[in-house]
């Protein structure tokens, strides 16, 4: 197969949220034709793209067909069956590979391929039983947390464990999944580094992002982080060699608790663009989702260099509880950029949109960002 696809040629996308959304009109910009597919219409991704199919993961003829209609298919969640990813390779490149999402999408592999390459982790125990649940909080201490092995994301899937009395029922709620038990890590801060890994091994990063999160949903991005040089250092090189470990093509998120003694380990990977990359595509010469598009494509990676200090916001569904926000107030804000989504209906904790702001410095960033946000609950005139 011709490793470089040239503008004109159709990118497929399995997944149609908001990142799709955003990859599609990278793509669209380049020249590039997109076909989406997921089990939902009228979806964020569906509604830019030329076109949406829509049925299950698990139809592999409607997959199959699917594939047939593009040159190289992309991810915009990881949580895709391997079933799935194996009908489309038969026909077209999946980038990144079918190796990198099964790992990935599932925490419990995730953490033991990481472990064994040695990286650094939080100390974790696979959970079967609930003999292994009190077992494994025996050894790992109180706090602890508890969580699914796979599709969790923003919070879902995990409980606090601070006392033996709690271990049953938070194994019942989980239901009958695997799960794995985690460390609680005393953070000082989270942060991420997002970064591309070319068809030909090259590599690419956005530096270091500060976040923080509210009912664990990424709540506001800060780049460049407020870290000493020596842990931004580490962070980039810990990301650029989980990519080269992993031998990922296209962009790759390693999202990190940085210990109260200045120790990064490693809390999660996201093999696609990642909602703490956003402001990149406002602030940086090459947006994260470009950057995709590029190295799915065989193209050369894009600068990634920051033009501006920059701070994002997420848009919960939450902020329509009084009616629809108030745009303009927040369009008031010069250096904020507002992006939404085209989610026909607002839930709480369901991400409708983000907002970055650009400024001289990131704390200025992140306090304009935060009060264009708040404006946006003001009764509109």
């Amino acid at each position: 197969m011709n490793s470089t696809i040239l503008p004109g040629a159709t990118i497929g996308v399995l997944g149609s949220g908001q990142l799709g959304r955003m990859l599609a009109i990278a793509a669209r910009r380049m020249g590039y034709r997109v076909h989406t597919f997921s089990p939902e219409a009228d979806t964020p991704t569906g509604q830019v793209a030329d076109v949406e199919m829509t049925a299950s993961y698990e139809d592999l003829d409607a997959v199959r067909a699917f594939a047939r209609g593009v040159s190289v298919v992309t991810f915009e969640f990881e949580n895709i069956p391997a079933a799935t990813v194996d009908a489309v390779a038969e026909y077209v490149p999946a980038r990144p590979s079918s190796s990198v999402l099964h790992i990935t999408q599932h925490r419990l592999r995730e953490k033991t391929f990481l472990a064994k390459a040695g990286f650094p982790v939080t100390a974790f125990r696979p959970i079967h039983s609930l003999d292994d649940l009190l077992r494994g909080l025996r050894d790992l201490g109180y706090p602890a947390v508890l969580k699914t092995a796979g599709f969790g994301y923003d919070g879902k899937g995990q409980s606090k464990i601070t006392s033996p009395d709690e271990a049953g029922a938070a194994l019942q709620a989980l239901g009958d999944q695997e799960a794995i038990l985690e460390a609680f890590v005393d953070f000082e801060t989270e942060v991420s580094v997002v970064a591309a890994r070319g068809h030909d091994g090259t590599l690419a990063h956005y530096g270091v992002i500060e976040n923080t999160h509210q009912r664990h949903i990424l709540d506001i991005s800060v780049a460049p982080a407020a870290v000493s040089p020596r842990v931004a250092r580490q962070a980039v090189e810990i990301a650029r060699a989980v990519l080269e470990h992993l031998q990922v093509i296209g962009v790759l998120c390693v999202e990190f608790f940085l210990t109260r003694e200045g120790k990064l380990l490693i809390n999660e990977l996201a093999p696609r663009p990642h909602n703490s990359g956003h402001f990149t595509v406002d602030a940086c010469i090459t947006g994260q989702f470009e950057q995709q598009l590029r190295a799915v494509c065989g193209l050369p990676l894009g600068a990634t260099e920051q033009l501006r200090p920059a701070a994002m916001a997420n848009l919960l569904g939450d902020l329509w509880q009084n009616g629809e926000p108030n745009w303009s107030a927040a369009c008031a804000f010069p250096e904020v950029k507002l992006h939404l989504y085209g989610k026909r209906i607002p839930r709480p904790g369901r991400k409708m949109g983000h907002l970055t702001a650009l400024a001289a410095g990131a704390e200025e960033a992140s306090r304009l960002v935060r009060a264009a946000r708040s404006a946006l609950a003001c009764t509109t005139p």
